[in-house]
């Protein structure tokens, strides 16, 4: 029986405002006291500070992607041909060679000669269109960012660290250097 009390419907009604009234309330932030008007601004003068700053960094940073992206693009379109230039080189060389060999023969060899030198000029020509430069030191003091020493050679007739030989010419591309001449470099006399 006492089971049967326990749920009767008068112990399912809600509770009187008397019984409310005596359970303590609790405060939440949100019933805490409200900012002033000046904290507020202040706060707002705050974000509105963060934010025009953190726009300015993210303004600068694309900046700096962008130029260096371009930086990239104009590096890759500039040098792009250094390695199709590095292959031409040594028929460039080739060809100067045929034009040392033949220099003597009689006329029955001058029309080559002349294809030849047609050919190794029109070669040039096209290696200048494209900014590829030769290195030829002869006679220039020694510059190892160049030049390439095959070997020291004894001449007092010229200043020490002087090229006196170029056995291979050397290029630049865009001012980059391609293949370094290889020279002959003089050095003083032994006493």
């Amino acid at each position: 029986m006492a089971d049967e009390e326990q749920n009767t419907p008068e112990n399912d009604l809600p509770a009187s405002d008397e019984t409310l009234a005596a359970k303590p309330t609790v405060k939440t932030d949100a019933d805490a006291e409200e900012p002033t008007a000046e904290e507020l601004m202040l706060k707002l003068e705050e974000d509105l500070l963060e934010a025009r700053d953190a726009a300015l960094r993210a303004q600068a940073d694309a900046q700096n992607v962008k130029r260096r992206a371009e930086q990239d693009v104009e590096k890759a379109r500039k040098f792009a041909l250094e390695s199709f230039c590095k292959e031409l080189l040594p028929v460039v060389d080739n060809l100067e060679r045929a034009l040392t060999v033949t220099e003597g023969h009689d006329e029955s060899v001058k029309p080559i000669i002349e294809g030849l030198e047609l050919t190794l000029k029109s070669f040039s020509d096209a290696l200048g269109k494209f900014h590829i430069e030769v290195v030829d030191p002869q006679g220039e003091p020694f510059d190892p960012n160049l030049h390439q020493a095959m070997s020291l050679v004894e001449n007092p007739e010229v200043e020490p660290n002087t090229v006196i030989a170029v056995m291979q010419k050397g290029y630049t591309l865009h001012s980059r250097l391609v293949r370094p001449a290889m020279v002959m470099v003089s050095k003083a006399p032994s006493q």
